[in-house]
């Protein structure tokens, strides 16, 4: 069954020697198949309870497709016809590779059982000449877009959380600090497998040693991350939630590391920056669990427990 599943999965490329064409070729490739309904068999099937969408939105300069979760509506007047519901801004993993619908399991679920409104980024991935403040603008603009029309989405701006993975992670985490800089309080912050630092200390850390090249080779993925991240001569600790000058009033966190991860320690040194700001923190650490694992229920069995953490998380973070 594994080889009829990933039959149509492009293979792994040699990140440390890609060229720009290439990486386009794969990226392109990758993302067909995670939107596939083949791939559904590893990244879970989406909740019936919620209707998915794709949609543009309007920001500074640019239209940006986003992935909008609504719970269904029952036809008594609830959920999907709210027009108060709960806000989620969540932000795929992947950094140069990756789409919203790779999400479909978790997110959908959000939606049906918070209930909340999920909005999903398809932030410009990382490539030449679209480094990682790109993404992190889309984000932002994200937010502040569904914030300023609200009756548009049917959100209540008083409960507002963001939520993402890996790069997505890092993403959400300096939205969740732009937003304490700009007067807008966030209810929540979920961070699942984060990478917090693109600077030159990135590789600095026991569990980028230890999970290099097991159970994923992470390593070259993560180097060709950062050279992609910030050009020559920018500012890396700017785009590196780990060396934010304050971290204090920031929205609540929920910090998930998954143990058998080269970024467990990225996770593990934020949430400990958090705490010592004073920002309320809960770091959950899932035993054996690898990287990626909230998006692959189909071979990942903590990826359930997770998702229901995540959810109990936010449920009393977003309640009225």
């Amino acid at each position: 069954m594994s080889q009829t599943i990933t039959a149509n999965r492009p293979p792994e490329p040699d990140f440390e020697a890609i060229t720009a064409e290439e990486l386009g070729a794969y990226r392109e490739a990758e993302n067909r198949w995670r939107a596939s309904g083949t791939a559904r068999a590893v990244l879970g099937e989406p909740d019936p309870g919620a209707e998915i969408v794709w949609e543009q939105v309007a920001l500074p300069g640019r239209d940006l497709p986003v992935r909008v979760y609504r719970p269904v509506s029952t036809g008594d007047g609830e959920a999907g016809t709210r027009a108060d519901l709960p806000l989620v801004v969540h932000v795929h993993g992947g950094g140069f590779v990756g789409t919203a619908a790779q999400c479909d399991w978790t997110n959908s679920r959000l939606a049906a059982h918070l209930p909340a409104l999920v909005v999903s980024v398809e932030h410009r991935l990382l490539a030449p000449g679209s480094p990682l403040a790109n993404a992190t603008d889309d984000g932002w603009d994200v937010l502040q877009h569904v914030l300023r029309n609200v009756e548009r989405w049917g959100v209540d701006p008083a409960r507002a959380a963001v939520f993402g993975e890996s790069c997505g992670a890092l993403i959400s985490a300096l939205t969740a600090i732009r937003a304490r800089e700009a007067g807008l309080e966030l209810k929540a912050q979920v961070l699942v497998n984060p990478a917090a630092d693109v600077t030159g200390t990135m590789e600095d850390h026991p569990s980028i040693a230890e999970y290099a090249y097991s159970p994923t080779r992470a390593l070259p993925q993560l180097r060709l991350l950062q050279r992609l991240a910030v050009p020559q001569g920018g500012d890396a600790r700017a785009l590196s939630p780990l060396y934010a000058d304050d971290l204090s009033g920031l929205a609540p966190a929920l910090v998930v590391v998954p143990t058998r991860d080269a970024l467990a320690d990225h996770g593990r040194r934020y949430a400990e920056r958090l705490r010592a700001a004073g920002t309320p923190v809960r770091l959950s650490e899932y035993q054996g669990a690898r990287h990626a694992f909230l998006t692959l229920p189909g071979v990942e069995p903590q990826a359930e427990a997770a998702q229901a953490e995540i959810l109990r998380f936010l449920r009393t973070a977003l309640a009225t």
